[in-house]
């Protein structure tokens, strides 16, 4: 759409042009208002009695003509920014508009002589609310479409009387681009010849009542840099370098694999950086310290920062901060090739309420319900999706697709799972209604949830969904077909809040609350579970995890070691949140991220926090090497207590088998004292022991009572020295 200087010599003989029939009054008036459903029929080009009419809507232009062949014959003005003429041709040619401006001259392809660049399978699917990659039929798409390039325009809004796109290249005005409703699907469509990438735009809707207002594209696959809104155009062009990770991730069922999570914020893990930035820094950082996958806080775009991504307005949008949408690919790719797996939180419970977003797209309730009592999330203050409304399901079932097919995700955390599943979650009597059976159950979410995870565990092998759910719902991991929800792993929140609120405690007081470590082996095993310490336990007043530990520094780096040697041990997967990993003492602010200096010998002369980073480091090294910690993680058979009740030593022993009955025996004392001769059952068959870990080391940063050499078994147990505030784990020599 480059502005040229041209010069075309005017038509004679047949190509002289007559006056044009009039457009109906009714239908100009709709068009010039953007209220019109179908202006291909009006614009373009079209038989009509004696001739051709060509037919033009290029407002602020001072002349309109149409080329064919070479020739150009100038179309008649009839106001308002609309230009026609008859010309008497037997049947529509191949044609350009050359459009004079004050400053130059356009010529360009007319987007009112493209047929529809949606099929009927496109729209029969979108109606179906079955279309799988919808991304590919809705948005804004860069193709090739009559032997013409540019960008096809699509987008949902079956309540509007009239959809435009406005954009820079519009001045962001809608005038002259009305787009075309194409029926039952509810879908409005434009083919634009010369928009390529990178153009920013937007949907102007007029609605049922007549007001009009512009809208982001909810499709859109990039965006401006927060606070500005508009959509943009872009298409990939990454070759991806990973397939070696994608083709054997899903080699082993997740929850009989190891499974340990770094869990980040990208734009404040190193405050500044990049996605490509970041790509050369965080693989190496997770690598070294022995993660098998970071999860990564809400990459899709948001327009409020410190909402840390839970505020989401571009769902196909990777957040344009930290760089393109490529970008985010190479740092996905960088990864992988690092053998670290990507799992990304995800949130389809809620979203803003920002007019320029899906808030009320097309000026009715349309992503949200219409009934209030289920539309506005009271906690949030935002919009919740209509999960009972076809169109609305697949759009998100199709955004999670698009995740793990356009981006190699490997996983996908979906935030606030209780609040979509129960109609009266935070709300009062009255403020909520049943469902249709009485209960208080959301059946329309129980429903996207189930296609959400059988849609992506078919599509995408080796991808895990995991629940973050903090009720007591059943069979939220059992599979669909056996009526659960269907995700393959689960936040234990419940052995979250029992296990840090015991070892806030004194220990002289612990004894009074022991149950609170052993109660999770009550209901290990009915769900595939997550131990998370994650983001949400380390902010607003919660303070960081060494800081919740009572005592002294000193008590509290011992207590913090001792705890994560519990939680490495414990049935079920570990997550840990970025900064706890060295014990940062002050809670995460995204404003600045991890305190890194804490690392720096120059400002910490003692191994303080080197030394808990050094001991997550030997965690996941041992975690790995040893099936015992996380083969049988849901098999009750791989689990025995050697003393579950000795609470006047605050002393929990267990023992984790793997499937060859090879065990690790766990000892966690969490008293101040050493315990000497301390007596321990263990399986017959296995006469030498070893210390596999011991967080009171002194390469840790604690006491150093350790036990260097082998322990004998005698009359079936271990005499073990406890060291104080530590967790040692032993395994058979």
């Amino acid at each position: 759409m480059a502005l040229r200087d041209t010069s075309l010599p005017e038509p004679s003989g047949p190509a002289r042009c007559l006056p044009a029939p009039p457009l109906d009054g009714t239908d100009r008036s709709r068009l010039l208002a953007g209220a019109h459903h179908d202006p291909h029929a009006l614009l373009g080009a079209h038989p009509v009695a004696g001739g051709i009419v060509f037919r033009a809507l290029r407002p602020f232009a001072r002349a309109v003509s149409v080329v064919i062949d070479g020739m150009r014959s100038g179309l008649a003005s009839e106001g308002d920014g609309l230009f026609s003429a008859l010309l008497p041709l037997d049947a529509i040619p191949d044609y350009t508009l050359l459009v004079a401006y004050a400053d130059g001259e356009q010529e360009v392809h007319d987007p009112y002589r493209f047929l529809p660049a949606l099929g009927e399978t496109d729209l029969h699917l979108i109606r179906e609310g079955r279309h799988e990659q919808l991304w590919k039929a809705l948005g804004a798409e860069p193709i090739t479409h009559q032997g013409v390039t540019g960008t096809r325009f699509a987008v949902w809004a079956p309540n509007a009387q009239g959809v435009r796109v406005a954009g820079e290249f519009t001045h962001w005005d809608g005038q002259a681009f009305p787009m075309r409703s194409l029926g039952a699907s509810g879908v409005w469509e434009l083919f634009l010849p010369g928009i390529g990438e990178g153009a920013r735009y937007k949907f102007e809707i007029t609605s049922r009542h007549g007001d009009r207002f512009l809208k982001a594209d909810p499709m859109a696959r990039a965006t401006e840099v927060p606070p500005a809104t508009a959509s943009v155009v872009t298409s990939s062009r990454y070759e991806w370098s990973d397939q070696e990770w994608m083709d054997r991730r899903g080699a082993t069922p997740v929850h009989e694999a190891p499974f340990s999570v770094y869990e980040v914020h990208l734009p404040s893990w190193r405050k500044g950086l990049t996605y490509r930035q970041l790509a050369e820094e965080l693989p190496a950082y997770v690598k070294e310290l022995g993660f098998t996958h970071v999860e990564l806080m809400p990459v899709a775009e948001h327009p409020f920062g410190p909402s840390w991504g839970y505020q989401v307005t571009g769902f196909y949008a990777p957040t344009s901060r930290l760089g393109s949408p490529d970008d985010f690919r190479f740092l996905v790719d960088a990864l992988h090739r690092a053998g670290i797996g990507v799992i990304m939180d995800w949130v389809p419970a809620h979203f803003p309420k920002d007019d320029w977003a899906l808030a009320r797209f097309d000026g009715e309730p349309l992503y949200e319900p219409g009934d209030w009592r289920r539309a506005e999330h009271p906690d949030w203050g935002t919009y919740e999706f209509d999960f009972g409304r076809v169109e609305v399901r697949n759009f998100l079932v199709a955004n999670a697709v698009y995740w793990c097919e356009e981006f190699h995700i490997d996983g996908l955390r979906v935030d606030a799972v209780a609040s979509m599943l129960y109609l009266d979650y935070s709300r009062d009597s009255g403020q909520w209604s049943p469902n249709v059976f009485g209960g208080r159950e959301d059946l329309d979410a129980v429903a996207f949830l189930q296609e959400m995870n059988a849609t992506v565990y078919r599509r995408a092998p080796g991808v895990v969904t995991i629940a973050e759910e903090s009720t007591a719902w059943d069979g939220v991991t059992r599979p669909t077909d056996s009526g659960g929800l269907g995700f393959g792993l689960k936040w234990n929140m419940g052995w979250m809040h029992d296990s840090l609120g015991y070892i806030s405690h004194e220990p002289v007081h612990r004894k009074y609350h022991h149950n609170e470590m052993s109660f999770s082996m009550v209901y290990a095993y009915s769900e595939n579970y997550i131990l998370p310490i994650s983001h949400d336990e380390v902010v607003h007043g919660k303070q960081a995890l060494v800081s919740k530990m009572p005592g002294d520094w000193r008590q509290r780096r011992a207590d913090h070691r001792a705890y994560l040697g519990f939680m490495w041990a414990h049935p079920g997967k570990q997550l840990l949140f970025m900064g706890q990993e060295f014990a940062q003492g002050a809670e995460w602010s995204q404003e600045h991220g991890p305190d890194w200096w804490l690392l720096d010998p120059a400002y910490a002369a003692e191994p303080d926090h080197r030394g808990v980073r050094d001991l997550v480091r030997d965690l996941n090294a041992v975690y790995r090497e040893t099936p015992a910690l996380w083969q049988r993680d849901t098999d009750p058979g791989g689990f025995r207590w050697v003393l579950g009740d000795a609470a006047e030593d605050n002393v929990f022993a267990f023992l984790r088998f793997d499937a060859q009955g090879t065990p690790l025996l766990a000892v966690s004392h969490f008293s101040p004292a050493v315990r000497e001769d301390y007596r321990l059952a263990v399986p017959e068959g296995f006469p030498l022991w070893r210390e596999a870990l011991n967080t009171d080391s002194a390469r840790y940063g604690g006491s150093d009572v350790t036990c260097p050499d082998p322990v004998k078994t005698e009359d079936g147990a271990l005499r073990l020295t406890l060291p104080p505030l530590a967790t040692v784990w032993l395994t058979p020599v």
